[in-house]
Formats: structure tokens, C-alpha cells, sequence
């Protein structure tokens, strides 16, 4: 949520960025109902200060043994204005509220301006593809004829957009998961948390995902719950409602998670084998940072995800998000790709964002500084990284004419020493 002296402050400033994000919000609407608060407001005050002169002019008169029936009339009249204004007072900012969450978060200054993902800057580039002397094969056609993916299956079971992993398949998965939290852990110094992964509306409302993205969403609507998209969501809402101290800063978490999106109006994009599915499992950090540590901060966050992909051993640029393909909730993105040599294109397996106090302010997230003042923290987090395109990636960067897969040599302790899938 934006912060409203922003608006009162810097309107025009405002509706620029939401126009350069290529989102909606009402910014003249939420500045007329914010006026009209402000003056029930004050008339609220002025007549709850006539009740309390009143208050004390009836226990005078009742001090004295007179009749104070009239100004007990008076009072009551009074007390059903304030009581009428206070209502009204209540509308206007639920209104107002309503408005303010539907407004993106704006961009930082140094995001490049652009309308579509054609407009994101290239930064840098790790490594170079691997070559081969035969034609590579996607990580489909290697994975159905070594056995250990099946999409057939579970498309019978629930549908396109599921896959099953058997055998070394579902352990080169769990061998890839244990690898990036230990990493983490022991390296970067996040602490592993796991988290739920069904989450009540105000979780996702905190997070951003609502009210834009619910159309996005599994939700199970018995239960009032909604299936978690990131573990992004529950790692987040974790401090929900928190005042944390200023020693407590910098919180670094890492949890692995399913996650569960409808994708909807995806169809036909990047639809081959795991490319973009209903349901995945995501390794996810996510930090709570002072404001002034924040830009900082997005950086090693996204130097730790960088850092699974060079062990591996693959190929991968970074991307500067331009303000027309931020996502809702981001001041700033960076996107991680990592070059699929079967597919012959780069896969999207992070983005690492900083969302500054946009989700703390939706939360309630804040911390007392040293001179005891409250203020709300900024939240930033990254796929650290997401399995499925990883997968991809490792799976046709190191098939073998064949049609086996190397085991990259990091990974190997995790897989009981096993050097290729064959």
C-alpha cells in the first residue's frame, strides 16, 4: 500500500508511475475521500469537545442542586452527531482503503522505462552454453524415454499442466531442493522455515496477490482459504501484525514450498513439458530489511540465487524488470534466466524484488528504532530457485548423446554418489 502523504503530497507523481506500470488507480477519488475525512473529521472533534464542556457544565449544575435536564437533552443531541459522524467517518475510509489497495506499488527511480518485457535491460551473463556434436533434445523427449517424466499420466489424473516425477527424476528434485536450503542456510545465513501452504485471504491481501491477482488463485472456498502461489505469501504474513525491534533486523528466511497458480490466459504460452504448470515446488528467501539497507539487500538476495546456478554449472543472464512488466507489488525486479539448450531459449527460474514498505504497510509489518520511533520495514524476496525450469535446464544442458543425464557434480553427494541417469 502506498503510503497516503505520498499521494496528498506528490499526486501527480503518483498517477505518472501507476500510467508507467500500465496499471489502474483512483488517485483523484482517494484525495476527494481523504478530504471529506478529514473534515468529518474535524467536525467530530469540535463537537466531541462541545460533549466533554458540556459533561462538565451538567455536573456543575448537578453539584449545585439544579436542574440539568435541559443540557442532559443538549448532550444527547450531541453525542448522536458525533455518533452519526464517526459512521460516516467509517464509510469514507473504507472506501478510501479499498481504493488505496488497489493502486500498485511505484516503481524506484532507477527502473528503465518500457511497456513490455522487449524493454528489459540486460545486465550481465554468467558462463556460456554448452555445445554439442549431436542436436539436443528437449528435457520432454529425455525425460519420457529415461522413464522419469511422465505428463500423460498426470494429465489423466488432474489434467494439462501437471507432471509426475518417478524414480531419479523425483530424486534429482529432492537431491536439487536439500542442495539450495543447505546452501542458504550454512552460506548466506537465511533460517529455514516451512510454512503452510493454505493461507487466509488477509495473507495473500498483505502480500499483494489480492485483490488484483485472485483470479490467479486455487481457493477453497469451505474453508476461506487460498492454496499459496510463493511461499512468499506465509513466510511474509509470518510478522504479520508485528512491531519487531531493530536488533532483529535484517530477517533472512528460507522455505521450500509447492505452489499452486490457475495461470489463467496462459494458454499456449511456453506450454512445452515443465515449462509453466499448475503445480511446482520453489525454494523462496525472503528478507526484512530497514529502508535505508533495502537497495542493498535486493542485491545479495539476488547474488545468493545467482550462486545455485554457478555451481550447477549453467548458462544464465540477469534481467532489470522495465516498469511495464513489474509486477503489481515490485518497486524492483530482477529476473534470473537460465539458457535451456533443448528448448533454445532462456527460462525464467527467479525474480528477486523489492517491494520496499508496499507489503509492510498492507501486513502491518514494523520495527521500533533505536530512538524508539515505529516505522515499517521493506520486504524483498527471490526464488532461490524455482525446480521446474531448473530441471529444464539441467536436464538439456547435460544430456549425453545417448540420452542420459550427467548428475552435476554438486548435486551428486545428494544423490547417493550417482553420477549420470541412464
Amino acid at each position: 500500500m502506498i503510503d497516503l502523504k505520498t499521494i496528498r503530497e506528490n499526486p501527480d507523481v503518483v498517477k505518472r508511475a501507476i500510467a508507467l506500470k500500465k496499471e489502474k488507480g483512483n488517485v483523484d477519488e482517494i484525495l476527494q475521500l481523504d478530504e471529506k475525512r478529514r473534515r468529518f473529521v474535524v467536525q467530530a472533534d469540535e463537537l466531541k469537545a462541545r460533549r466533554n464542556t458540556e459533561s462538565k457544565r451538567i455536573a456543575e449544575i448537578k453539584k449545585a442542586g439544579g436542574n440539568a435536564e435541559e443540557a442532559v437533552r443538549a448532550m444527547r443531541a450531541v453525542g448522536e452527531e458525533v455518533k452519526g459522524l464517526d459512521s460516516e467517518i467509517s464509510k469514507v475510509e473504507d472506501g478510501m482503503n479499498r481504493l488505496l489497495l488497489e493502486l500498485p506499488n511505484l516503481p524506484l527511480e532507477d527502473v528503465p522505462e518500457g511497456d513490455t518485457e522487449e524493454d528489459n535491460k540486460e545486465i550481465r551473463r554468467w558462463g556460456e552454453p554448452r555445445t554439442y556434436d549431436f542436436k539436443p533434445r528437449n528435457h520432454l523427449e529425455i525425460g519420457e524415454a529415461l522413464g522419469i517424466l511422465d505428463l500423460k499420466a498426470a494429465a489423466q489424473t488432474s489434467g494439462s499442466g501437471f507432471f509426475y516425477l518417478r524414480g531419479r527424476g523425483a530424486q534429482l528434485e529432492r537431491a536439487l531442493i536439500n542442495f539450495m536450503i543447505e546452501m542458504h542456510v550454512k552460506e548466506n545465513g537465511y533460517t529455514e522455515v516451512q510454512s503452510p501452504f493454505l493461507v487466509r485471504p488477509h495473507a495473500c491481501l498483505g502480500t499483494g496477490q489480492l485483490p488484483k491477482l485472485g483470479e490467479d488463485m486455487y481457493f477453497v472456498e469451505k474453508d476461506d482459504l487460498y492454496l499459496i502461489p510463493t511461499a512468499e505469501v506465509s513466510l511474509t504474513n509470518l510478522y504479520r501484525e508485528q512491531i519487531l525491534s531493530a536488533s532483529d533486523l535484517p530477517v533472512y528466511h528460507v522455505g521450500q514450498s509447492h505452489c499452486f497458480r490457475r495461470e489463467a490466459g496462459s494458454h499456449g504460452k511456453e506450454t512445452t513439458g515443465m515449462q509453466r504448470v499448475h503445480q511446482f515446488q520453489k525454494v523462496e528467501l525472503v528478507k526484512l530489511s530497514r529502508p535505508e539497507s533495502s537497495a542493498e539487500e535486493l542485491e545479495t538476495l539476488t547474488s545468493s540465487a545467482e550462486e545455485v546456478l554457478k555451481r550447477l554449472g549453467l548458462h544464465y543472464r540477469i534481467i532489470t524488470l522495465c516498469t511495464g512488466d513489474l509486477s503489481f507489488a515490485s518497486a524492483k525486479t530482477y529476473d534470473i534466466e537460465v539458457w535451456a539448450p533443448g528448448l533454445e531459449r532462456f527460462l525464467e527460474v527467479s525474480s528477486c524484488s523489492n517491494f520496499l514498505d508496499f507489503q509492510a504497510r498492507r501486513a502491518g509489518i514494523r520495527y521500533r528504532d533505536e530512538k524508539k520511533k515505529v516505522k515499517f520495514v521493506h520486504t524483498l524476496n527471490g526464488s532461490g530457485v524455482a525446480l521446474p525450469r531448473l530441471m529444464i535446464a539441467i536436464m538439456e544442458t547435460y544430456q549425453t548423446r545417448d540420452g542420459a543425464i550427467e548428475v552435476p557434480e554438486v548435486i551428486r553427494p545428494y544423490m547417493d554418489g550417482l553420477d549420470i541417469i541412464s
